[in-house]
């Protein structure tokens, strides 16, 4: 309640720009989540096997991940809230599109399309943010942005299962169930659009002389350009490096977890909607404690812990047969893991220079979604060769294992050096 009472009182500060945005991405995040909670149940009960749902998801990443750098340097050089306006919209007309179109063909193609729109968000969010506040507010914005993403994903996620059964029992074919929910969140998805068009133009240029250089990039500021960028490109492609490990690692668990509940455990739909929108919930109390712990031991620090302690749940969650211990297992991991998140885009956008920031946050993100578009065919070749418990078995040590060594990279390639004393 403390902290609901200062966000509100901080609310009624934030400039017309960034009210706006959160209550745009409320919307396109209540919409992506009531339409991503049931999507691959949705491709099954087409009638396609589960590969069908691996080559879905391949092919979104990839789109993501190959349009990531040109839309981030695209953002660096022209309007971001003109391509955030574009990204909504067309997000939201494919959307409606893959709630329709039932081929084989229409269905990656869709998946192709999704991909490049929704990177738009993903690649703008966080340097348009961090355009829009200074930057010691930063860590605190990005903590408070992402748990209000969460919130309205946990109220898609949420929403998606429990009105398919509800229409389900009302005597709605389960295939045109889905369709109704897809398409609401299509619709939402497309309305997010509408408080974007309000939104003012930033002046960039005023901010860049505001924004600092890195904490790691202070030391050069006063060398030459070419030094600077030499150091900021090492410094990406050390952090893309440890980005890609963690999206193999997410990437062969996290895209299938409604399947993983289902299969496994034959949850109802409205049990498996409520335990992924829980798990968003923890989510969102972690990483309001995020910048407490990075105050006290350093944002580099506080990943580590949260990702560490994340490790011994996801094996947990891998290996039970029991579905209460799957979920109070799942729920740790996911709140410990993503609790990191508000962090990372903080270190990041600290450490490169302003106008650079939106070809940072592409590098991170194309990173990551690369591990996504790699895992698709692998996962479901391991849950079709060993089933539905040694398979997710597998693929849960598996990511266990490249978590564990990113963090330990992680650690190595950016702790904070310690202050010598004068």
């Amino acid at each position: 309640m403390k902290w609901l009472q200062s966000t509100t009182a901080e609310w009624k500060g934030w400039s017309r720009n960034i009210r706006l945005f959160f209550l745009s991405n409320m919307l396109y995040q209540f919409g992506t989540g009531l339409f991503s909670v049931l999507y691959n149940l949705y491709i099954h009960e087409l009638g396609y096997p589960d590969a069908m749902s691996g080559t879905v998801v391949s092919m979104q990443a990839l789109a993501t991940a190959i349009c990531f750098i040109p839309i981030g340097l695209f953002g660096d050089r022209t309007s971001r809230k003109r391509l955030l306006v574009i990204g909504a919209l067309f997000s939201g007309i494919v959307l409606a599109g893959r709630s329709l179109f039932e081929s084989e063909s229409s269905l990656v193609a869709m998946a192709l399309m999704t991909g490049i729109f929704a990177t738009v968000f993903q690649v703008l969010a966080i340097p348009f943010l961090a355009d829009n506040v200074d930057k010691a507010d930063r860590l605190r914005i990005f903590s408070i942005y992402s748990a209000f993403v969460l919130a309205a994903q946990v109220a898609g996620s949420l929403s998606g299962g429990v009105i398919s059964d509800v229409l389900q029992d009302a005597g709605v074919s389960e295939l045109i169930s889905f369709k109704i929910v897809l398409l609401a969140g299509s619709f939402a998805t497309i309305m997010a659009f509408v408080p974007l068009q309000a939104m003012r133009e930033t002046k960039r240029a005023s901010r860049a002389d505001k924004a600092a250089i890195s904490a790691a990039a202070a030391s050069v500021e006063a060398a030459p350009q070419p030094v600077l960028a030499s150091k900021e490109f090492r410094f990406l492609a050390a952090f893309g490096a440890v980005e890609l490990l963690i999206g193999i690692g997410s990437g062969l668990v996290i895209p299938y977890l409604n399947l993983y509940f289902t299969n496994r455990f034959e949850t109802s739909l409205s049990g498996m909607s409520f335990l992924l929108a829980l798990g968003q919930v923890m989510t969102i109390f972690s990483m309001l404690i995020g910048p407490s712990l990075a105050s006290r031991v350093g944002q580099v620090k506080a990943i580590v812990i949260f990702q560490t302690l994340s490790l011994p749940f996801l094996l947990i969650t891998g290996f039970t047969n029991m579905l209460l211990v799957a979920s109070i297992s799942f729920l740790f991991r996911q709140a410990l893991m993503n609790a990191a998140n508000p962090l990372l885009s903080a270190t990041l956008m600290n450490r490169v220079s302003a106008r650079n920031q939106s070809l940072a946050n592409s590098v991170m993100q194309t990173a990551f979604m690369l591990g996504w578009a790699t895992m698709g065919p692998v996962q479901s070749g391991i849950i079709s060769t060993h089933g539905y418990y040694w398979g997710y078995a597998i693929t849960f040590s598996v990511t266990g294992v490249l978590y564990v060594t990113a963090s330990l990279l992680f650690y190595l390639l950016f702790r904070e050096k310690k202050q010598q004393p004068s």
